[in-house]
C-alpha cells in the first residue's frame, strides 16, 4: 500500500514504507523558535534563523545524500545493530528487497510518528517527533518493543549531529568555524557553544548554545557520551556504520570538555534486557538557547515519558485548533486535503518563504506580496489579529507608490537595502487593497481606512529609477516633511497613491511598465521596455473596486471629503487626451515623484469622495476599453485571449499564428477577474486555455505554452526547462486564481474543473509523491515540488469558502450564495462548512437532497439556530445582517441551514 490513508477528520494520515519515495518531508515548528523539517528516515534540519542552525542545513538533494541524520540505534546482543529510522548501511542495502523492514509513518500538523518493524532483529520501534509549542526544543521519543519469543538484551545509542552555526558556513570556513566550538558534556547531554560566530555580519562573540539531551522514560540519564563526530563515527566510519554503535566503544562521562571539533549529540544508555513484548522508552531533546544557565531547567520539564506524552497532546491540540475551518463535501479524503491546505498559510507565517528543503533560498523573511496574501487566510482563521497587521503593513509603502522589499522579523518592520539594489515589482501595489477589501467585507470596519500610517523612506526614489542622494541612515526609514516631522497619511491615501501612480507608470503601448517583474518573479529581464497587460487589467479592477468602496464609505459614514497630501492633486488629472498619451502620463508621474523625491511639504488638500470616485471609474473604464481594443488575440474556432506582456524589444509576447501559438495564463486570469474580459471573451478564453494550456498528466493548466525560445528579453524563466517552475509548469497559485476569477464571473463548471484537477493531481500520491497539501507547482510528470510554502493555499481556501460554498462578507453582513455542483454533495444531498465570521462560530449546512444545479434551483429557505430567518438577496443568496450577528453568543457554534428543496 503506497497511498495516503487518513485516520480522522483533522488531517492525520498514514503511509506505508514512505522511505521508498524521494523528497518527502514534514515541517515541525513552534510558534516561535525552532523551525525544522523531518523526513521518513529522520533527516532534514532545524534552525531558529539563517545564522543559527541546530542541525546542518539541507536542500532537497541532501535528503538522499546526507548520512548525518537524527538517529537512534539498538545494539542487540548476538545479532548486531539496528536503526529505528532505517539509516544504517545494512538497512539501506536491504531497501527494495524482501529483507526491507516494514515501516509506517503517521503524521499530523507539526508532528510525525515512525513505526519500524524488523523481522531479522525481532524489534519494533515507534519514534515520535515534534517541536514544543514555544519552539525551545525538538523532541524525539523512541519506544522499543521486543517482538521475539525470548528475552533480548539491547544497548540503546542515540545521536543528533550538532552543526551549531550559520548556514553561510557550509561553504564558508566549515572547518575553521568548527575550531570555535567549545563542547561540554552534562549529566543529561551535550552542549556546544562556539566562542565566535563569523559570517556576513562580521565577527561576533557568541552566546548561543546548541544542545542535545537524553533520558530514559523514567528520567534516568545516559551512561556515556560521544560529543564529537570523530568520536562517534570513528576512523573510517560513517553515520551509517558508526564505531560507537558497531563496537562496544567506551564514551566519556558528564563533565568532559572538548574544543575545536565537529560536535555530535551522541549518547549511550545503560544496557537493558527486554522480555517478550516488553517496551522501553527513550527521550532525546535538541534545542538552541541564548541562556546557557537555563538549559537544565528547560529540559527537566521534558525528562519523562509522562511529561513528553502530555506535551505531545498539547502540540496536537494547539495546531489542530489553529485550523478552525472544516469542509464536508461527502468525500473525507478531499475534506482532509483541504484541512492541510488551510494549514499551509500558518506555515508561511512561521517559515516565511525559506527554511524547508525545497525552499533553500532567502533567509526566512516574507516578501511584500506574501504579507498581504497570507492575511487573506488569517482573515478566515485568525481575524482578530488582522486589523493591526493591515495597518502596520501599509507602513511599507513609499510616497512614489512603490514599497519596501526587505521585510523585518517584527510586524510592520521594513528595512532599507544596504546594498542599494533597486527592486520594483510592478504588481506590488495591487495586493494591499485586495486584502483590505476582503477585510472590509468581513468586518464592515470602514474606520480602518481613516487610520493614519507613516510611509517608508530609503535611498530609492522615482519608482526605482533614481536615488535620493540627500537621504542617509540618520534620516531614518520614515518619510518626513520639509519641517523634519514624520509624515502620516490615511490608509485610504496609501491605497489611492499606490493605484494612481501605477496608472501613470506606462510604457510605449500605454500598458503599465513591467519594471523588475510582476507576480511572475521570473519575468525579470525587460526593465526598459517590458509592459504587463496582465496587471494593467488587475489595476483597472482595483480602481473600480476602490471607487465602490468610497461610495459605501460615504453612504455608511456620511464622510464626503477625503484628506490627501497636497502633492497628490496632480494624480487626479483626467481626460481622454491625457489617458491616450504615454508620454504625457510619464511626464505627469515624473512631476509627482519629483515633488516627493526627498521630503513632502506636509500640507493637505480636501477632495470630495464623489470627485475621486468618478475619477477612478473613468480611469478604470478607459484602461479596460483600451485593453479590449488593443490586446485581444483572435485565434478562430471561437477561441481567443489577451496578450499579457510586451518584451524588452517592445514586442507583444503572445500571439496566434498558423503553426505557432503563444499563450500565457496570467493575462487571462486578471482580464477575467477584473471584468475587462466580456462574457463572450471569457468563453473564448476558457476554450483556448483548455486547448493550449490544459495538461491532465501535469496536473491542470500550465502557466504558458512552450515558446521554444530562450527568450531573455523577457525573463530568466525561459532558461528553465519547459514544464518546470515559471516556464510552463502547472503553477498552483495562478491556477487557483484562474479558478477564483471564473467563479466570480459565474463560470462555475469551468472553475470547478480547475480546482478539482489541481486537487486530484495532489491527491494522486503515486504521481505527485507528496504529503497532503498543495505544492508550488507540478512538473511534467505531475510530481509536486516546493511543498507547503505557497500563496496558492490561501487562495484555494478563500475560493472554496467565498466562491464554492459562497460564504462571504459584505461590509460586515454574512452572505451565502453557494456555487456547489451536484457532485459536491454527500449521498444525502448535504454539504457543510464550519468557520468563524465576525468572531462568531458558524456551521453552515446546504441541503440539496435532489442534487440539483444550485444556480437554477433557488434557495427556498435559510434559518440560523432554527429561529432566525435569513433575508433573501435580490438575485441569488441569503443574508444575515451584521446587527443580528452581533447579538449571537460568541461561545456557541451557530448552525445555519440552507434549504434548496423543502
Amino acid at each position: 500500500m503506497n497511498k495516503i490513508e487518513f485516520t480522522d477528520k483533522n488531517g492525520t494520515f498514514r503511509i506505508h514504507n514512505p522511505e521508498n519515495y524521494s523528497g518527502l518531508y514534514l515541517p515541525l515548528a513552534g510558534e516561535t523558535g525552532l523551525k525544522s523539517s523531518i523526513t521518513p528516515n529522520l533527516g532534514g534540519d532545524s534552525k531558529t534563523d539563517q545564522n543559527h542552525f541546530l542541525l546542518e542545513p539541507v536542500s532537497i538533494e541532501n535528503l538522499h545524500n546526507n548520512r548525518n541524520t537524527r538517529n537512534f540505534w539498538c545494539r542487540i546482543e548476538n545479532k548486531g545493530s539496528w536503526s529505528v529510522c532505517g539509516s544504517s548501511a545494512k538497512q539501506e542495502a536491504a531497501k527494495f528487497t524482501k529483507d526491507q523492514d516494514e515501516s509506517i509513518l503517521e503524521a499530523g500538523f507539526m508532528w510525525q510518528k515512525l513505526t519500524r518493524i524488523s523481522r531479522e532483529y525481532e524489534m519494533k520501534a515507534e519514534t515520535t517527533s515534534f517541536v514544543t509549542i514555544d519552539g525551545t526544543m525538538e523532541v524525539m521519543m523512541t519506544e522499543l518493543t521486543n517482538t521475539a519469543d525470548q528475552e533480548q538484551k539491547i544497548t540503546p545509542v542515540a545521536v543528533i549531529p550538532l552543526y551549531g552555526r550559520s548556514a553561510d558556513n557550509i561553504r564558508d570556513h566549515r572547518h575553521v568555524t568548527s575550531l570555535l566550538h567549545r563542547i561540554e558534556t552534562k549529566t543529561y547531554g551535550v552542549e556546544v557553544c562556539p566562542v565566535l560566530s563569523f559570517d556576513e555580519r562580521g565577527h561576533q562573540k557568541n552566546q548561543t548554545v546548541y544542545f542535545v539531551y537524553g533520558s530514559t522514560g523514567e528520567g534516568e540519564a545516559p551512561e556515556k557520551f560521544y560529543p564529537t563526530t570523530e568520536m562517534f563515527i570513528g576512523e573510517g566510519g560513517s553515520y551509517l556504520n558508526p564505531e560507537a554503535v558497531r563496537m562496544d566503544k567506551d564514551g566519556v562521562l558528564a563533565g568532559t570538555k572538548l574544543q575545536g571539533k565537529e560536535a555530535a549529540g551522541g549518547m549511550r544508555f545503560a544496557p537493558v534486557t527486554l522480555k517478550p513484548q516488553e517496551t522501553v522508552t527513550y527521550l532525546v531533546l535538541a534545542g538552541v538557547s541564548g541562556e546557557k544557565q537555563n538549559i537544565e531547567k528547560m529540559t527537566s520539564a521534558y525528562r519523562t515519558k509522562k511529561q513528553i506524552e502530555k506535551a505531545f497532546e498539547a502540540v496536537k491540540k494547539h495546531w489542530t485548533d489553529k485550523v478552525n475551518v472544516d469542509f464536508s463535501t461527502g468525500d473525507t479524503n478531499i475534506d482532509n486535503y483541504l484541512k492541510w491546505i488551510c494549514f499551509q498559510p500558518v506555515l508561511r507565517r512561521i517559515y516565511g518563504c525559506s527554511f524547508l528543503p525545497y525552499h533553500d533560498y532567502g533567509k526566512g523573511g516574507r516578501g511584500w506580496r506574501d504579507l498581504w496574501q497570507d492575511c487573506l487566510a488569517l482573515l478566515i482563521m485568525e481575524p482578530s489579529v488582522v486589523r493591526q497587521m493591515i495597518v502596520d503593513n501599509y507602513g511599507g509603502v513609499r510616497m512614489d507608490g512603490t514599497n519596501a522589499t526587505i521585510i523585518g522579523s517584527r510586524q510592520g518592520e521594513f528595512i532599507a537595502d544596504r546594498n542599494n539594489i533597486t527592486r520594483v515589482w510592478m504588481d506590488h501595489a495591487f495586493w494591499p487593497f485586495v486584502t483590505t477589501k476582503l477585510y472590509l467585507d468581513q468586518t464592515g470596519d470602514l474606520d480602518v481606512l481613516l487610520e493614519k500610517v507613516t510611509y517608508f523612506k530609503d535611498l530609492q526614489t522615482k519608482r526605482g529609477t533614481a536615488h535620493d542622494n540627500n537621504w542617509d541612515h540618520a534620516y531614518g526609514n520614515k518619510q518626513r516633511t520639509a519641517g523634519g516631522n514624520v509624515y502620516f497619511g490615511t490608509i485610504l491615501e496609501h491605497i489611492l497613491l499606490q493605484n494612481l501612480c501605477a496608472f501613470y507608470d506606462v510604457g510605449e503601448h500605454n500598458e503599465m511598465r513591467l519594471h523588475g517583474a510582476d507576480w511572475n518573479d521570473a519575468l525579470d529581464m525587460a526593465w526598459e521596455k517590458g509592459e504587463s497587460v496582465a496587471f494593467t487589467c488587475a489595476y483597472a479592477g482595483n480602481l473600480k473596486d476602490i471607487a465602490d468602496c468610497l461610495k459605501h464609505m460615504e453612504e455608511k459614514t456620511g464622510i464626503s471629503k477625503i484628506e490627501m497630501a497636497e502633492e497628490m492633486k496632480c494624480l487626479l488629472a483626467e481626460g481622454t487626451e491625457l489617458y491616450e498619451s504615454p508620454d504625457r502620463k510619464q511626464k505627469l508621474l515624473d512631476e509627482y515623484t519629483s515633488l516627493c523625491e526627498h521630503n513632502v511639504k506636509g500640507g493637505m488638500i480636501l477632495v470630495s469622495t464623489e470627485q475621486i470616485r468618478k475619477n477612478l471609474v473613468e480611469k478604470a473604464e478607459w484602461l479596460m476599453q483600451h485593453i479590449r481594443e488593443k490586446e485581444w488575440i483572435s485565434a478562430g474556432d471561437d477561441m481567443g485571449w489577451f496578450n499579457g506582456y510586451y518584451d524588452n524589444h517592445g514586442n507583444a509576447v503572445e500571439y496566434s499564428k498558423k503553426d505557432e501559438v503563444r499563450m500565457m495564463l496570467t493575462g487571462q486570469v486578471f482580464a477575467v477577474m477584473s471584468k475587462t474580459a466580456g462574457e463572450e471573451q471569457v468563453k473564448e478564453i476558457c476554450r483556448s486555455a483548455d486547448k493550449f494550456l490544459f495538461d491532465q498528466k501535469a496536473g491542470g493548466y500550465r502557466l504558458n505554452t512552450d515558446f521554444k525560445e530562450e527568450k531573455f528579453d523577457l525573463g530568466r524563466m525561459f532558461g528553465f526547462a519547459y514544464g518546470e517552475k515559471e516556464n510552463g509548469a502547472v503553477f498552483s497559485h495562478m491556477t487557483v486564481m484562474y479558478a477564483n476569477a471564473l467563479y466570480q464571473r459565474g463560470f462555475i463548471r469551468e472553475g470547478h474543473k480547475v480546482l478539482q484537477t489541481l486537487l486530484e493531481a495532489a491527491m494522486n500520491f503515486e504521481n505527485s509523491k507528496m504529503y497532503p497539501g498543495l505544492p508550488e507547482y507540478f512538473d511534467n510528470e505531475g510530481r509536486g515540488l516546493y511543498a507547503y510554502l505557497t500563496g496558492a493555499a490561501s487562495w484555494y481556501m478563500l475560493t472554496m469558502i467565498t466562491e464554492v460554498f459562497g460564504v462571504k462578507g459584505d461590509l460586515g453582513d454574512l452572505v451565502i450564495a453557494p456555487s456547489l455542483l451536484p457532485e459536491q454533495f454527500d449521498e444525502k444531498g448535504s454539504a457543510g462548512l464550519k468557520l468563524e465570521f465576525a468572531r462568531k462560530k458558524f456551521e453552515i449546512i446546504m441541503h440539496n437532497p435532489e442534487k440539483k444545479d444550485l444556480r437554477i434551483e433557488q434557495i427556498r429557505r435559510a434559518v440560523c439556530d432554527e429561529k432566525v430567518v435569513l433575508e433573501p438577496e435580490p438575485e441569488y443568496g441569503v443574508r444575515l445582517r451584521k446587527s443580528v450577528i452581533e447579538t449571537l453568543d460568541p461561545k456557541k457554534c451557530h448552525r445555519i441551514d440552507v434549504f434548496f428543496q423543502e
